[in-house]
């Protein structure tokens, strides 16, 4: 559920990146005396676009506190297996391995299911885990009411 709720919350801003990279080939075009009319970006540009706005998304959220607002909502938390802090090199292991994981039918997605300490493939190649948090207590006081 927190990968739904993260890819509802990237998918407008890959839109934006591309809205931004169409009006800057736009403004080269034009400046150029190329043609005023509509080019489309190319297939590739776009998921290159896509693919950097993903990882600097993940990233972003990662090195600051582990958690992505959909992690946060599930209460789980991007931690290093040996206990030291997130790189940005790790966030990048762990996007591209996630990519490899879906890219394989999402076996390696489904690998945490068998595995004994319930990984994934990109959770062992960018040696890194998700961990289960608390449930945070409420800090609201109970509140008696008096019948006077």
């Amino acid at each position: 559920m927190a990968m739904l709720y993260d890819t509802l919350l990237v998918l407008p801003i890959i839109m934006f990146n591309v809205a931004i990279a169409l009006g800057l080939q736009g403004a080269l075009l034009s400046a150029s005396g190329g043609s005023t009319e509509a080019v489309a970006l190319p297939a590739l540009a776009v998921q290159g676009i896509a693919l950097i706005t993903v990882i600097g998304f993940f990233s972003i959220f990662w090195l600051k506190s582990g958690q992505t607002l959909g992690m946060q909502a599930w209460r789980i938390k991007l931690v290093r297996c040996d206990g030291a802090d997130i790189s940005l090199h790790d966030c990048v292991v762990r996007c591209l391995a996630a990519l490899l994981s879906a890219l394989c039918l999402g076996i390696g997605y489904l690998w945490c299911l068998f595995d004994r300490e319930k990984r994934s493939w990109h959770d062992r190649l960018s040696k890194t885990e998700l961990q289960l948090l608390p449930k945070r207590k409420s800090g609201k006081a109970d509140v008696e009411v008096s019948s006077d």
